[in-house]
Protein backbone atom coordinates (compact mmCIF):
# COMPACT_ATOMS: atom_id res chain seq x y z
CA UNK A 1 0.00 0.00 0.00
CA UNK A 2 1.23 3.40 -0.90
CA UNK A 3 0.16 6.71 0.53
CA UNK A 4 0.79 10.19 -0.71
CA UNK A 5 1.74 13.30 1.16
CA UNK A 6 -0.99 15.17 2.97
CA UNK A 7 -1.86 18.34 1.12
CA UNK A 8 -3.33 21.25 3.00
CA UNK A 9 -4.76 24.35 1.39
CA UNK A 10 -6.71 27.27 2.78
CA UNK A 11 -10.01 28.32 1.29
CA UNK A 12 -11.23 31.26 3.30
CA UNK A 13 -11.16 30.05 6.88
CA UNK A 14 -11.37 26.37 5.91
CA UNK A 15 -8.33 24.11 5.81
CA UNK A 16 -8.74 21.10 3.56
CA UNK A 17 -6.44 18.10 3.97
CA UNK A 18 -6.39 15.24 1.48
CA UNK A 19 -4.84 11.80 1.79
CA UNK A 20 -4.76 8.99 -0.75
CA UNK A 21 -4.12 5.33 -0.10
CA UNK A 22 -3.38 3.11 -3.07
CA UNK A 23 -5.09 -0.05 -1.86
CA UNK A 24 -4.90 -2.29 -4.94
CA UNK A 25 -2.70 -1.84 -7.98
CA UNK A 26 -1.68 -4.64 -10.29
CA UNK A 27 -2.43 -7.27 -12.87
CA UNK A 28 -3.99 -10.50 -11.67
CA UNK A 29 -5.24 -13.83 -12.96
CA UNK A 30 -8.99 -14.43 -13.01
CA UNK A 31 -8.77 -16.46 -9.79
CA UNK A 32 -6.68 -13.80 -8.03
CA UNK A 33 -9.01 -11.02 -9.21
CA UNK A 34 -12.06 -12.89 -7.94
CA UNK A 35 -10.37 -13.52 -4.58
CA UNK A 36 -9.28 -9.90 -4.17
CA UNK A 37 -12.64 -8.41 -5.08
CA UNK A 38 -14.59 -10.92 -3.00
CA UNK A 39 -12.42 -10.32 0.05
CA UNK A 40 -12.56 -6.52 -0.19
CA UNK A 41 -16.34 -6.46 -0.67
CA UNK A 42 -16.85 -9.03 2.13
CA UNK A 43 -14.92 -6.80 4.54
CA UNK A 44 -17.14 -3.84 3.61
CA UNK A 45 -20.32 -5.91 4.01
CA UNK A 46 -19.16 -7.14 7.42
CA UNK A 47 -18.34 -3.56 8.44
CA UNK A 48 -21.93 -2.49 7.72
CA UNK A 49 -23.34 -5.53 9.54
CA UNK A 50 -21.21 -4.85 12.62
CA UNK A 51 -22.15 -1.16 12.60
CA UNK A 52 -25.80 -2.12 12.46
CA UNK A 53 -25.37 -4.59 15.32
CA UNK A 54 -23.41 -2.19 17.52
CA UNK A 55 -26.17 0.42 17.28
CA UNK A 56 -28.70 -1.89 18.89
CA UNK A 57 -26.57 -4.17 21.06
CA UNK A 58 -28.06 -4.44 24.52
CA UNK A 59 -31.27 -2.65 23.59
CA UNK A 60 -34.03 -5.22 24.12
CA UNK A 61 -36.65 -2.67 23.04
CA UNK A 62 -35.17 -2.20 19.57
CA UNK A 63 -37.56 -3.05 16.75
CA UNK A 64 -34.70 -4.63 14.76
CA UNK A 65 -35.57 -2.77 11.58
CA UNK A 66 -32.52 -1.74 9.57
CA UNK A 67 -31.69 -0.05 6.33
CA UNK A 68 -29.98 -2.80 4.35
CA UNK A 69 -29.66 -0.76 1.18
CA UNK A 70 -25.86 -0.56 1.17
CA UNK A 71 -25.41 -4.21 2.12
CA UNK A 72 -27.82 -5.26 -0.63
CA UNK A 73 -25.99 -3.06 -3.17
CA UNK A 74 -22.63 -4.55 -2.23
CA UNK A 75 -23.91 -8.12 -2.49
CA UNK A 76 -25.40 -7.39 -5.93
CA UNK A 77 -22.22 -5.64 -7.12
CA UNK A 78 -20.12 -8.56 -5.91
CA UNK A 79 -22.33 -11.02 -7.82
CA UNK A 80 -22.21 -8.85 -10.95
CA UNK A 81 -18.42 -8.55 -10.95
CA UNK A 82 -18.00 -12.27 -10.29
CA UNK A 83 -20.25 -13.00 -13.26
CA UNK A 84 -18.30 -10.55 -15.44
CA UNK A 85 -14.90 -12.01 -14.51
CA UNK A 86 -16.12 -15.60 -14.84
CA UNK A 87 -17.48 -14.82 -18.33
CA UNK A 88 -14.07 -13.77 -19.62
CA UNK A 89 -12.50 -16.26 -21.97
CA UNK A 90 -10.03 -18.57 -20.33
CA UNK A 91 -7.25 -17.62 -22.74
CA UNK A 92 -4.76 -16.73 -20.04
CA UNK A 93 -5.70 -13.05 -20.01
CA UNK A 94 -4.93 -11.07 -16.90
CA UNK A 95 -7.13 -8.52 -15.19
CA UNK A 96 -5.86 -5.12 -14.12
CA UNK A 97 -7.31 -3.80 -10.88
CA UNK A 98 -6.62 -0.46 -9.28
CA UNK A 99 -8.28 1.01 -6.23
CA UNK A 100 -7.38 4.18 -4.41
CA UNK A 101 -9.06 5.44 -1.27
CA UNK A 102 -9.40 9.23 -1.20
CA UNK A 103 -9.78 10.83 2.22
CA UNK A 104 -10.64 14.50 2.68
CA UNK A 105 -10.86 16.29 6.00
CA UNK A 106 -12.56 19.65 6.20
CA UNK A 107 -12.83 21.84 9.26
Amino acid sequence: MEKTTIQASEKGNTIIMDQQLKLIEGTFSKREALDIISNVVDVKINFHKLERLSKTEGNVNDACTYDNTRITELIKDKTDIKTFIASLEANGCNIKISSTIHISVEN
